[in-house]
C-alpha cells in the first residue's frame, strides 16, 4: 500500500468545533476527495481537539502543516482544488494560532 501524498485533520471533537459545523467540514471534504478518485492519495480524517477553540472548525493539511482556520463546507471545493491538488494553499482562511492571517 503507498503512503498519502497529504493527510487532513478535521477538529470534530471538543466543546466548539462540532457546533461550527466541522463534521460538515470533514463530509465535504470527503466528498470532495471521492468525486476526483484521491482517495488513495489524499487522506481526510476527523481529529480530535487542537486546543483552538473559538476558531474553528479548524484543519490541518500535512505534510506542510499548514492550519486552516473558521473553515465552512462552502470553502471545501477551494482548499481541495487550490491547496490538495494545485499545492497553493488558500490564504484567506490560513491560520497561524493567533488568528487569520488575510
Amino acid at each position: 500500500m503507498d503512503v498519502f501524498q497529504k493527510h487532513v485533520f478535521v477538529c470534530t471533537t471538543g466543546k466548539i468545533c462540532p457546533t461550527q459545523g466541522s463534521v460538515e467540514v470533514c463530509d465535504a471534504l470527503r466528498k470532495e476527495i471521492s468525486e476526483r478518485g484521491l482517495k488513495k492519495q489524499i487522506r481526510i480524517n476527523k481529529s480530535g481537539c487542537f486546543d483552538q477553540c473559538g476558531n474553528g472548525p479548524v484543519i490541518v493539511v500535512y505534510p506542510e502543516s499548514t492550519w486552516y482556520a473558521h473553515v465552512e463546507p462552502s470553502d471545501c471545493k477551494e482548499i481541495v482544488e487550490s491547496h490538495l491538488i494545485g499545492g497553493k494553499p488558500v490564504e484567506k482562511l490560513l491560520y497561524d494560532g493567533k488568528g487569520r492571517i488575510v
